[in-house]
């Protein structure tokens, strides 16, 4: 069988016109089943997080091969103006703009697509397509109860490459600091604590840290994205409390302990705290997604088998692939990073055109992802 490439745009179309911030998703979750459903796929349900599985069952046993796409997209910032309706999928030249076109809802209709295409007698094993959640507020967290669900020997995460296989990906981790002072009035204050004080010292020592590199996926990074004091507004007091939030890129091998305790050992936290941010977020479902905001980093080899299967299936489809590595975090942080399933990445499109204003992808990418994930499934199975 071959993709029917209107159909392709036309779907990819309708999910960007489908609104679908973290913890909203049911229509586009619905629209995307009912695909399933048109084309055929052997079994379509949701699992108790809300996520979508689609399976298309091969002639004979073997292994199951997961392509993972996530459905919700950050959403419009009020006031920032965009050239073109950001749920519209509307078609200029050869793109289509509109939230999510790249991330990752292009990947997620060629996933779909090419999947259904394969010729089924000629699979050993099964193709599982998983439509999943709130991936970006909590990168692995919904991927996890749908490998629980379906138990995958290998997985492809759709996240744009440029159509290259990435064989790794950074990690993320969001910590806290806290500092405590004592109030007092700010024309005394020489009888208080200031917590700001307390931070600043604090932010001075960890800044200056070494970080680790890695040769694939680079240097790791520590940003600074909030601090806030208290009381706010501060009237006439100094701040007894303190909160800053860091940003904290990992590197292949890092854990929970060996990113806090450097921290935690300098001289400058004794009254400063240093802990992992938690998550809790509600699916649409009315399940609770929660945990440490920790997603591991990962690499595989480029001679691991799986890594050499995904190229040569790509190679396949007349693609040139390169081998390369994400630079932000994805749902590989728990196929790979936790769980140590062999996992790739390849998508459409190129990261720089996530989360920006006009977002757009390329239609001859969106085609040539589609035919990429097909030799990909041809290949590893069969």
């Amino acid at each position: 069988m071959t993709i029917n490439e209107t159909e392709l745009i036309q779907f990819t179309q309708a999910l960007v016109q489908t609104p679908s911030l973290p913890g909203e998703e049911k229509a586009v979750i619905e629209l995307a089943a009912a695909e399933m459903q048109r084309l055929g796929y052997d079994r379509v349900f949701t699992d108790t997080n809300g996520s979508l599985i689609g399976l298309i069952e091969g002639a004979q046993a073997g292994p199951t091969l997961l392509l993972d796409a996530h459905c919700d997209t950050v959403g419009i910032a009020a006031g920032v103006p965009w050239q073109h309706d950001p749920y519209g999928g509307q078609i200029v030249g050869e793109r289509m703009f509109g939230r999510g076109t790249t991330d990752m809802k292009g990947a997620l209709a060629g996933m779909v697509h090419a999947a259904a295409a394969v010729d089924r007698t000629r699979l050993k094993g099964r193709v599982a397509v998983s439509v999943t959640i709130m991936e970006e507020v909590m990168e692995g967290v919904a991927l996890q109860g749908v490998m629980d669900e379906i138990r995958p020997d290998f997985v492809v995460i759709g996240e744009s490459t440029e159509l290259n296989l990435n064989h790794g990906g950074r990690g993320r981790a969001e910590i806290q600091l806290e500092a405590t002072g004592k109030p007092a009035h700010s024309s005394s204050p020489q009888f208080g604590l200031n917590a700001v004080h307390l931070m600043i010292k604090a932010i001075q020592a960890i800044e200056a840290l070494p970080l680790p590199r890695d040769p694939l996926l680079g240097q790791g990074l520590l940003a600074l994205t909030d601090i806030i004091s208290e009381p706010y507004p501060g009237y006439s007091v100094i701040p007894s409390r303190c909160r800053v939030t860091y940003d904290r890129r990992l590197m292949p091998g890092e854990s929970e302990e060996s990113v806090l305790e450097p921290i935690r050992q300098l001289p400058e936290m004794a009254r400063v705290t240093a802990t992992l941010s938690e998550g809790h977020h509600t699916s649409y479902t009315g399940a609770i997604l929660a945990g440490q905001k920790f997603f591991p980093a990962w690499k595989f080899p480029v001679d691991h088998p799986f890594v050499e299967q995904a190229l040569a299936g790509l190679q396949r489809t007349g693609l040139k692939p390169q081998l390369s590595a994400y630079q932000y975090c994805t749902n590989a942080a728990y196929s790979a990073g936790r769980a140590n399933v062999p996992t790739v990445g390849f998508g459409p499109s190129t990261e720089g055109q996530a989360h920006v204003i006009d977002e757009y992808i390329e239609l001859a990418q969106l085609s040539a992802a589609a035919k990429g994930y097909m030799g990909i499934i041809e290949q590893v199975i069969g």
